[in-house]
């Protein structure tokens, strides 16, 4: 029997053997560094729809992964918030960024064959249109968002969605996440998960979660994506 390795003194679970042959992503935190503009669109719908005062970006960050709705039911807020939030998402979506390595990691699993698709918090409409935006959406299989599966994360059904597009079993993929939500959801799902540190999170939380791997940089995914033999 396996046993568990150790990173930065938190036991995570060793990864099943096998090749991986599909990699899902989620999409803020993990692909683009969204922090400072999802904090001036939530900044601006609350202002609109609850009114004077701080905005609870802090708290909000807490639920990252989750769809918009859910986190304004779990947090207390109008549900009316969403339209300005997401108005305001479209507008400052040109100063999104790829994180670092970001774009050249995922040109690298394309190159070598290995399936990609995103599974994100956030609609799938405007999902597609960022990562448009960025020059990377013709690099993805699939990118499924929140709104587009019976249930969001942390259950396992866009995980599962993913897999089902791509033609994949569980045993053969991957969850790269940044929030314990992306943990739960992976697996549920039976894939091997993996925690990414590179956003600045809360990481000691996401260790606690127990991921299979972790990954502090985006190339050190290709350590677990070989290339695959194509016929």
């Amino acid at each position: 029997m396996s046993q568990p390795s150790s990173t930065a003194g938190v036991t995570v679970r060793t990864p099943r053997p096998g090749p991986i042959r599909a990699v899902v992503f989620d999409l803020d935190g993990v692909v683009v560094d969204s922090s400072a503009v999802m904090r001036e669109a939530f900044s601006i719908a609350y202002a609109e729809v609850v009114g004077t005062g701080p905005a609870p970006f802090d708290e909000y960050n807490k639920h990252m992964g989750r769809y918009f709705p859910d986190i304004m039911r779990l947090m207390g807020l109008p549900l009316e918030m969403e339209d300005p939030f997401v108005r305001e998402s479209y507008r400052l979506a040109h100063r999104v960024p790829l994180f670092p390595g970001v774009r050249e990691t995922l040109e690298a699993l394309h190159e070598r064959g290995v399936r990609m698709a995103i599974a994100t918090g956030k609609s799938g409409p405007r999902a597609r249109s960022l990562l448009d935006l960025l020059g990377v959406l013709s690099l993805f299989d699939h990118v499924i968002g929140s709104d587009e599966v019976p249930r969001p994360k942390p259950a396992p059904d866009i995980v599962l969605r993913a897999l089902d597009l791509l033609g994949i079993p569980p045993q053969q993929a991957m969850m790269v996440g940044d929030a314990v939500t992306d943990l739960t959801s992976g697996r549920d799902a039976g894939v091997t998960t993996v925690a990414t540190t590179w956003h600045g999170g809360d990481v000691a939380a996401l260790l606690a979660a127990a991921p299979d791997l972790v990954a502090h940089k985006p190339d050190e995914l290709l350590t677990h994506c070989p290339a695959l033999l194509t016929s």
